[in-house]
């Protein structure tokens, strides 16, 4: 199977930041829903992440002060009520599943290249 390609003036399209998670939470009633609050170092404040990880994630407290990777220009969506204005950035499922993060501290909202 072929996968279809993009050009490089699309894939630039796509913002790509280091955020800070300051809290993350199960969302009630669900099964693989956490509720991220994550700092890009943005003057409007930290952002909502709704993402569905929590499968990935037996102790939500452990994401606290990490930071990792996050599509940042994506038109805010509603998830089981909540808005999500971002998404996670990871790779693989199941046993290989894996958050993109830095090797080293960096700023909140460093942007990819």
């Amino acid at each position: 199977m072929t996968k279809s390609r993009i050009s490089l003036e699309d894939f630039s399209k796509i913002e790509v930041k280091i955020g800070t998670v300051r809290s993350a939470e199960r969302v009630p009633e669900t099964d693989k829903l956490l509720r991220l609050t994550v700092d890009f170092g943005e003057d409007s404040g930290p952002r909502q992440i709704i993402s569905g990880i929590a499968v990935y994630v037996p102790e939500t407290e452990s994401l606290i002060g990490r930071q990792l990777a996050f599509v940042t220009n994506l038109e805010p969506r509603t998830i089981r009520g909540l808005e999500s204005d971002g998404m996670l950035f990871a790779v693989g499922s199941g046993e290989s599943f894996a958050f993109l993060a830095p090797d080293r501290e960096v700023s909140p909202g460093t942007s990819a290249h």
